[in-house]
C-alpha cells in the first residue's frame, strides 16, 4: 500500500482571497514505512505572503521569487501522488488550496479526489482523543516525538513529523496518558497505575540496511538545514 504524507505552506489562510500555495512537502511510506523517497518544491505564488503568514512559516516573498509556479511542477506532483493515499493533518485546508491551483490549470477544473483518497489525521485525532488538543504539536507530546526542530513550520519537516505520529497513532497502541494539562489517567493495565499503556500485541522492529541508514542521516542532514534556512529569512 502506498501512501503519501502531505502538507503544504500557503501564503494566507483563505482561497476566496486567492491566497496560494507556496511550499508542498511530501514523505512516502510503503506497507507503512517511510521510504528514502520525498517530494519537495518551493512555488512562486504571483502575490505578497500576509505578514501573519509569515510569523508561521518564515517563508519570505523575496526567497521564493525565483521558484517555479504551480503550474510548472504540476504534472510532476500529480505523477508523484497519483494513485496514493495522501495522510494530511486538517485536510480540507490542504486539499482545498490544492484544488484551488489546480482550478486554474488551462482552464480545466481538476481535484485532488481525481488522484487520491485522503485521510485527514486531525479528524482521526479527535475521535481518538476527544476534548483533548490535537494539534500536531500536541500529539508530538502526546506520543513522546521530537519536534524540537520545529521552530517555525516547513512543509516537509512538518510532513515527516505526521508520518511518526500517523505510524504511531495507527500502530496498535492507545496514547500515553498524560494529557494536555499534565495530569494522568488510567489507559489500560491494572487499575490504580496511571502511565499504563495497553498495548495490542508485540510492537514492530524494523531493520534498516545500511544504505537505508545513510540515506536516512542525508535526510536528517537535509531538514536541518532548510530548517536553519528558513530561519535566517
Amino acid at each position: 500500500m502506498r501512501q503519501i504524507i502531505l502538507d503544504t505552506e500557503t501564503t494566507g489562510l483563505e482561497t476566496s482571497q486567492d491566497h496560494r500555495i507556496i511550499e508542498i512537502g511530501c514523505v512516502e511510506l510503503i506497507d507503512r514505512r517511510i521510504t528514502d523517497s520525498h517530494w519537495h518544491r518551493y512555488i512562486n505564488p504571483d502575490r505578497e505572503i500576509d505578514a501573519g503568514a509569515f510569523e508561521v512559516h518564515g517563508i519570505s516573498d523575496e526567497s521564493i521569487k525565483d521558484k517555479p509556479r504551480f503550474h510548472e511542477i504540476a504534472h510532476e506532483f500529480i505523477d508523484y501522488i497519483d494513485g496514493a493515499e495522501l495522510i494530511i493533518h486538517n485536510a480540507p485546508f490542504d486539499v482545498g488550496f490544492l484544488d484551488h491551483e489546480f482550478a486554474k490549470l488551462d482552464g480545466n477544473r481538476r481535484s485532488v479526489g481525481q488522484y487520491c483518497t485522503v485521510l485527514d489525521t486531525l479528524l482521526m485525532a479527535r475521535q481518538k482523543h476527544p476534548g483533548q488538543k490535537n494539534s500536531l504539536d500536541a500529539l508530538c507530546k502526546r506520543y513522546d516525538i521530537d519536534n524540537s526542530q520545529r521552530s517555525l513550520h516547513g512543509a516537509l519537516l512538518d510532513a515527516r513529523i505526521l508520518a511518526d505520529v500517523y505510524l504511531i497513532m495507527t500502530g496498535g497502541q492507545t496514547a500515553l496518558s498524560l494529557d494536555e494539562a499534565g495530569s494522568e489517567s488510567s489507559l489500560g493495565g491494572r487499575s490504580g497505575q496511571p502511565g499504563a499503556i495497553e498495548r495490542k500485541g508485540p510492537l514492530p522492529l524494523w531493520v534498516a540496511s545500511a544504505a537505508s541508514e545513510k540515506a536516512h542521516i542525508e535526510y536528517l542532514e537535509f531538514i536541518r538545514q532548510q530548517s536553519s534556512e528558513a530561519a535566517r529569512e
